[in-house]
């Protein structure tokens, strides 16, 4: 197997998505040396798929959120001497092909690089890319920069970042959060065009559940501001 660079992680929280995840975990490991994978309670056996695809695999006893998921990741890339860690789903959302796009964003200078699925959003399903730009404004004005995708999962983190990363949130809302905080820290956030996709994959999103938690945060972060 072609492993990519030495200095890359990649992080992949993981719900019962059991069908994809093993094939995410085979073609991130041709751009990353190493994948990381936090199952997050699943029941359909998603954990062992991708211990069988060549990841490594943290599991969590009982479903908790992605935030936790990610917790947890991040804690233990802190432990491992990567540069850099990559943030993508499980779900088949996010290409692993588009992380030299990532990587591209380090060029400037950036500690923080974010997928932007917006330059092409024919695909996304409608809701979801009001909901998305409504989200994104919003988090623009709190990180005093332009983040035209701010729900965006697939991401590229510098490892110097991670003592800033004091996520207090459990679940999707943890995406915002790290974007807030990161900003919060001083650091500019770059965005690079990645691919959208939307095929068969199942949403574990509970929207009201979850929309609510989304303006708890912001309102929480938009009061301190």
């Amino acid at each position: 197997m072609n492993h990519g660079p030495d200095n890359l992680i990649a992080l992949i929280p993981v719900y019962n998505a059991a069908g994809h995840v093993g094939d995410v975990v085979r073609r991130t490991l041709e751009q990353v040396a190493r994948v990381l994978v936090v199952d997050d309670g699943s029941t359909d056996g998603s954990g062992g798929e991708a211990r069988a695809a060549g990841a490594d695999v943290i599991q969590h006893a009982a479903n908790r959120g992605k935030g936790a998921a990610l917790k947890t990741g991040l804690a233990r890339c802190r432990e491992l001497d990567r540069e850099w860690i990559v943030l993508l789903d499980a779900d088949g959302q996010h290409d692993p092909d588009d992380i030299p796009r990532l990587l591209t964003g380090r060029d400037g200078g950036a500690k923080f690089i974010l997928g932007n699925r917006m330059t092409d959003a024919d695909n996304m399903p409608f809701t979801h890319r009001v909901g998305n730009r409504l989200s994104s404004w919003v988090l623009s004005k709190l990180c005093w920069q332009p983040l035209p995708d701010s729900q965006c999962g697939f991401r590229l983190l510098h490892r110097s970042l991670l003592d800033e990363l004091k996520l207090t949130a459990d679940h999707y809302e943890a995406d915002s959060e790290m974007l807030i905080l990161t900003a919060r820290a001083g650091h500019p956030i770059v965005s690079v065009p990645v691919a959208t996709i939307y095929a068969d994959e199942h949403s574990h999103i509970r929207p009201i559940k979850d929309l609510f938690r989304q303006i708890r945060l912001l309102w929480h972060y938009w009061r301190e501001r």
